[in-house]
């Protein structure tokens, strides 16, 4: 297993990550199996597990905990905040109020006093940046946690965040961790090469796009719709929509070029990100020990520039085949009332 350093951190991490959000009643609710899988991977030379207070209500969490129970030092721990956890309009977001409570039920769930990685999972735009950064940075000097990043934030919150934690004199988001897929290629545009120059490292997630890079979806063939993936969000997967359709087409081509590159399409799609300077360490997130081994027969593929080549002649560089599931959306967009004036301050003006 490759190893890389985290953001310059120092902190040396494997280039596979152990994602855990199908541990819990979401995919996998038998824990001593999920303990078994974290063990395992483990033992395959994964140093990095990634989880979020939100997977399962917590479940997740707590499963890390126990099989952390007696490995605690030897791995790399990330979680992450920000989804609401309880009713209640301060159970969630990122404001100073709720991360330092967050934390705490994070440390206990997982069983341990520190986290390596706090993860801030989506940005919230009714809390000022300095507000959140002041908190973690607050955090670290507390030896709660050793750093903190970012998950899913789009580049200018990024560089807005960075100058903020400078003018500030507060720690600053040292990792980004955002979808990056053989069909998901947006974050070439600008997330990617931002990271790059502030030094960032990145954890990029949905390696296999939500199971279309999995080789169990083909076209010509009946869609299998009773998998985790399609039940959580059965849009992706409805078959008469043509973005599906757009997806399989590319599915088979993908196909052909694993064929001769002489692995499976999931050992392609795994080795995609990592084929990017920027790309610190890929998510995997296996719901049983079979997908595990079969993700870990990958581990030392090295994508040639050839590949690399026919993989940009069949999904451009920067594209977005499909919108990837939850990417945040600029509340400007989703809430007309950010972007339309009422009759009153059109009067006013």
């Amino acid at each position: 297993m490759r190893h890389h350093v985290l953001g310059g951190t120092g902190i040396e991490v494997s280039a596979y990550c152990l994602g855990t959000m199908m541990f819990g009643f979401v995919g996998n609710g038998d824990h001593d199996d999920c303990v078994r899988i974290i063990h395992a991977a483990l033992d395959e030379g994964i140093n990095f597990v990634d989880t979020a207070d939100m997977y399962s209500s917590g479940e997740s969490e707590t499963v890390v905990g126990k099989a952390l129970k007696d490995r605690r030092d030897d791995v790399v721990l990330a979680t992450k905040v920000h989804f609401p956890m309880g009713e209640g309009p301060n159970r969630g977001g990122n404001s100073r109020r709720w991360i330092v409570r967050a934390v705490e039920d994070s440390l206990r769930r997982l069983g341990t006093d520190w986290i390596d990685l706090y993860q801030v999972h989506r940005p919230d735009h009714t809390t000022d940046v300095e507000e959140t950064l002041s908190a973690l940075t607050d955090l670290v000097h507390q030896g709660k946690i050793r750093a903190f990043g970012c998950s899913t934030f789009p580049a200018d919150h990024i560089v807005e965040a960075h100058h903020v934690a400078e003018r500030r004199g507060l720690h600053r988001f040292r990792t980004e961790q955002p979808p990056y897929s053989l069909l998901a290629r947006g974050v070439e545009r600008h997330v990617l090469p931002v990271a790059q120059r502030l030094g960032m490292g990145v954890l990029t997630w949905s390696p296999l796009a939500s199971g279309f890079l999995t080789g169990r979806y083909r076209k010509g063939q009946p869609l299998d719709l009773s998998g985790v993936r399609p039940t959580l969000s059965p849009a992706r997967f409805d078959p008469q929509a043509p973005l599906t359709a757009t997806k399989l087409d590319i599915v088979e081509q993908l196909v052909a070029l694993a064929d001769d590159v002489g692995c499976t399409l999931p050992e392609l799609a795994i080795a995609f990100p990592l084929a990017h300077p920027a790309v610190t360490s890929v998510i995997i997130g296996p719901r049983t020990m079979e997908q595990l081994r079969a993700t870990l027969k990958g581990a030392s593929l090295v994508l040639e520039d050839a590949v690399l080549d026919r993989i940009d002649e069949i999904v451009a560089p920067g594209t977005d085949v499909y919108p990837p599931d939850g990417v945040w959306a600029p509340p400007a967009l989703t809430d007309p009332a950010l972007r339309r004036r009422t009759p009153g301050a059109r009067a006013a003006a």
